[in-house]
């Protein structure tokens, strides 16, 4: 029975000023040298987002709804050739689970996630469906997350619902058709946790080998 659900850092680097003073130099210590090379060999963090959660949403409101995510940043992993033969610095992998119980009936679905960026206390992921009975394999999901902090609780959104609507996309019988998610596109963390929560490594995305500089255009 089909029913309607919710649809690198780099490292761092040590600064040593230079005394003002008259005369020469002093010889420069080794001990600070081998700390900055041993800094500089460390390998840089990755983003990453794991957690389960259960999830208040305004238009499923006594439904139980949950999440579980576990995906971590593996930039330059997914060739996408011509345009971007070594992949995004945003590749991700891991995966996505959610179940929507309503009465004695429950949806779900589990993906693998293709992509990942992160800002702070928040994540936008996608993840493309292997199994479902609700979805379609293939269809990408896309999901943001909001670490709880600071007295507030974490909050997801995602990209099926009350959003990612096109008015002129209908099928044959003028019903809405959802549009598939880009990679990393999903809507603000609107809907709150309520049970769980989620845990966030922010990391800045790197540049890409293969793109050259980009002039900035002049008007």
């Amino acid at each position: 029975m089909r029913i309607t659900t919710i649809g690198a850092t780099a490292a761092a680097v040590a600064v040593l000023a230079s005394p003002v003073a008259s005369g020469p130099a002093p010889a420069a210590p080794t001990a600070p040298v081998a700390s900055v090379a041993s800094v500089a060999s460390e390998p840089a963090k990755a983003a990453s987002v794991h957690g389960e959660a259960r999830i208040s949403y305004i238009e499923s409101i006594h439904d139980d709804i949950r999440f579980t995510i576990h995906a971590e940043q593996t930039p330059f992993t997914r060739p996408m050739p011509p345009t971007a033969p070594e992949g995004l610095s945003t590749d991700a992998r891991g995966t996505l689970k959610f179940s929507h119980t309503r009465g004695e009936v429950t949806g779900w679905a589990e993906a693998k996630v293709d992509c990942l960026v992160t800002s702070g206390r928040t994540a936008t992921l996608t993840a493309v469906v292997t199994k479902s009975n609700v979805e379609e394999p293939g269809a990408r999901l896309g999901i943001s997350v909001q670490q709880s902090g600071k007295g507030e609780p974490g909050r997801l959104g995602f990209s099926w619902g009350v959003v990612n609507v096109d008015p002129e996309n209908v099928d044959e019988n003028g019903q809405l058709v959802r549009p598939r998610a880009g990679s990393c596109m999903a809507p603000a963390p609107f809907t709150t946790v309520i049970k769980g929560g989620f845990k966030v490594v922010h990391a800045e995305i790197t540049k890409s080998p293969a793109q050259p500089e980009t002039a900035i255009p002049r008007h």
